[in-house]
């Protein structure tokens, strides 16, 4: 009857299933883009069509620290989950003992018969020779253990959902940052070539103010802007100096390995086709901090259910067979040999109080991650309708910066030739090149603006992050992290395999 009950068993708790959430049908902000958003098998970084930022983000899967330590940890979860899976089969223990030992003639002993029939005189020494195996079995018949076993797997998708959120932060900072790097590069060109226009200008103002036809505060203030120009260089070489530094990071790499790789000047990158951000209920299956959040719920579930369990008596069979004899020489006999087997009841029944203040809690922890799963829900649904409007707006705006710097060139063209022939005053050629100036700034950061949002965008959606193209698969942490690097190569090395 006992076997019965525990080949049928049952649960004290139900079964675990999926949170289901009411999702909106459509985004606040409609995109202009009409095209599917990319899925799994589009790894949306090649959409910029730059080989050098798919190679940085192939390495800086492979080598990032962070990655790598999330990859070790889900290691060491899934080997926590073999060890609670290995707790529902039965366990067997070999022993194997000798021992000599001399009772008090003094003291109180039961009386001793020898193998021969006499009676054994109190304080003789003698012999014990034993050998055995210990089995036993808890059997899991209120789902304590199932529980704990779920609960396992449910640590193992939430370690591995954590790994995939590092994966997708990191493929977004890269980006940012290669971005920025482009952006600041072009800065200094544009500044320089700004600098260089500024000091002509000087030069012309100086040589009409030498023939008389010019007064000198013209050329006070054509050699203000061309060292306001000159001024503007030093903090875009720091910061382009600290883009290439982040990216070393980011790979793995000692500060400033990256110099000479990313010193020739390249455009920023701009992607294409467009694409829109798919519907709201996408983020569900696509972001992986909402997918931990709901295994994070499955885990405190099967939490509840293991306390839940506690309330209930536990039953195990156990089981010892083995030899035992005074002497070696009939060890292996008939004679030697004992076993004992039966069925063992635990039932914790003044421990009650402690294990419902524990239910409680467990509940309360599953109601909180509940709580967390529809937060982060809101703050992704948030987030990704925030990027498609920016995405959007920036493309706009692109496009009217664009016809600015067109026309703000050809206002400088014109006044620079009124001013030689005498027609303009240097005001107007002042301001004219300040217009220009400003209006090539705001043209660059907006093309910046426009692969940053698009950066967001995927981010935001979490679509392409685990693409097959991807050099280091999503699922590659069956072994420890190598340790091969070497300074020689820009990397710090490290002493011992995690």
């Amino acid at each position: 009857m006992l076997l019965d009950v525990a080949l049928v068993g049952c649960a004290v708790t139900s079964d675990y299933h999926p949170t289901t959430v009411e999702m909106p049908q459509q985004w606040n902000v409609d995109p202009a883009d009409k095209a599917p958003v990319a899925q799994s098998a589009i790894a949306w970084w090649t959409m910029f069509h730059d080989a050098e930022l798919d190679s940085l983000i192939e390495r800086a899967v492979r080598a990032n620290l962070d990655v790598q330590l999330a990859r070790t940890r889900l290691l060491e979860v899934r080997k926590q989950f073999g060890i609670a899976s290995a707790n529902v089969t039965p366990s067997l223990n070999a022993t194997a003992s000798y021992s000599r030992d001399k009772e008090s003639k003094n003291a109180p002993a039961p009386l001793m018969v020898d193998r021969t029939g006499a009676i054994e005189t109190p304080g003789q020494s003698e012999n014990l020779f034993q050998a055995g195996l210990d089995a036993s079995w808890e059997i899991d018949i209120f789902g304590g253990q199932r529980r704990a076993i779920e609960g396992a797997r449910a640590a193992v998708e939430v370690s591995a959902f954590e790994c995939e959120d590092v994966i997708i932060s990191l493929l977004a900072e890269v980006s940012r940052n290669y971005i920025e790097l482009r952006t600041t590069q072009r800065a200094i060109a544009m500044a320089s070539e700004n600098m260089s226009t500024r000091n002509e200008l000087a030069t012309l103002v100086s040589a009409r103010y030498a023939g008389g036809m010019a007064p000198y505060g013209d050329v006070a203030r054509a050699k203000l802007l061309a060292r306001q120009a000159a001024a503007e260089i030093p903090p875009l070489e720091s910061r382009y100096q600290n883009a290439v530094n982040r990216l070393g990071t980011l790979l793995g790499l000692w500060p400033g390995a990256l110099a000479s790789e990313l010193k020739a000047p390249a455009s920023i990158p701009r992607a294409s086709p467009d694409f829109s951000a798919g519907l709201p209920s996408d983020l569900l299956r696509q972001r992986p901090d909402i997918l931990r959040a709901e295994r994070n719920i499955a885990v405190t579930s099967a939490r509840l259910g293991v306390a839940t369990a506690d309330l209930y008596p536990r039953f195990s069979l156990n089981g010892t067979a083995g030899l035992a004899s005074v002497s070696a020489r009939d060890f292996f006999s008939a004679g030697s040999l004992l076993w004992k087997i039966g069925p063992t009841l635990t039932w914790p029944i003044l421990r009650r109080g402690q294990i419902v203040a524990t239910i409680e809690v467990r509940n309360l922890q599953q109601q909180e991650a509940l709580i967390e799963y529809r937060k982060i829900i809101l703050v992704a649904l948030e987030e990704a309708d925030n990027a498609i409007g920016a995405y959007d707006q920036q493309k706009n705006r692109y496009v009217s910066l664009s016809a600015a710097v067109s026309e703000s060139a050809e206002a400088l063209s014109m006044s620079r030739s009124r001013y030689t022939g005498g027609m303009a005053d240097f005001r107007e050629v002042l301001d004219a090149s300040i217009l220009r100036s400003v209006s090539e700034t705001e043209l660059l950061q907006s093309d910046r603006d426009v692969a940053l949002a698009l950066v967001a965008l995927y981010k935001a959606v979490g679509g392409g992050w685990n693409a097959t193209s991807l050099g280091a698969q999503t699922d590659p942490f069956d072994s420890a992290v190598p340790c091969g690097a070497t300074p020689a190569e820009g990397k710090q090395p490290c002493s011992s395999s995690p």
